[in-house]
């Protein structure tokens, strides 16, 4: 496998990961999952983590999936894409466990007396792609595990942060965001 195969592959199979984070905000409040509840004085998720923003994360997620696959054998393959199209499991494993690997992020900065929007390094830029490869492996292991090789998943732990660090900066500059992390 080439280096730009490489790429396009681990740009494509994650990228169902990357959208469901940016559709939960856009989805604008909603219960929050802890329902308010507080564990050791502190609230368990907070107020950024809704039952709308999770379903609206994991469909738009899921959506993007379906498109890939109906681009496949035009675009991907003009990418250099070598990995087989989404399962549907696949899709769904990737966006919901993009938005439970943040939740579990959340909860890990409670836990510690982080604010909501208080920076983490590491953590923030990969939070969300642990939790979309651990279910979309359990979801659709023989897909992700094809899928996801070892260069593939390098490229991806490699590029996500960059990535980002770089939209999010982005976002901040055009004020989308109240912090640049």
């Amino acid at each position: 496998m080439d280096v730009l195969a490489v790429v396009a592959t681990a740009m494509w199979a994650i990228l169902p990961a990357y959208v469901p984070n940016n559709a939960a905000v856009l989805a604008d409040g909603g219960r929050p999952i802890d329902g308010g509840r507080t564990w050791g004085g502190r609230r368990v998720l907070g107020d950024g983590k809704t039952w709308r923003g999770t379903a609206a994360g994991t469909l738009a997620g899921t959506a993007l999936a379906l498109v890939l696959n109906a681009l496949h054998d035009s675009v991907g393959a003009a990418l250099g894409v070598t990995a087989d199209p989404f399962p549907v499991l696949a899709g769904v494993g990737l966006a919901f466990g993009a938005m439970v690997g943040d939740i579990g992020a959340s909860f890990l900065k409670r836990r510690i007396g982080r604010e909501r929007g208080a920076a983490f390094p590491g953590l923030d830029q990969l939070d969300f792609v642990v939790g979309a490869l651990a279910c979309a492996t359990l979801f659709a292991p023989a897909w992700a595990l094809a899928t996801f090789e070892i260069p593939v998943l390098v490229v991806v732990l490699v590029v996500t942060p960059l990535l980002h660090v770089t939209a999010n900066a982005i976002a901040y500059v055009l004020g989308l965001k109240d912090e640049p992390w």
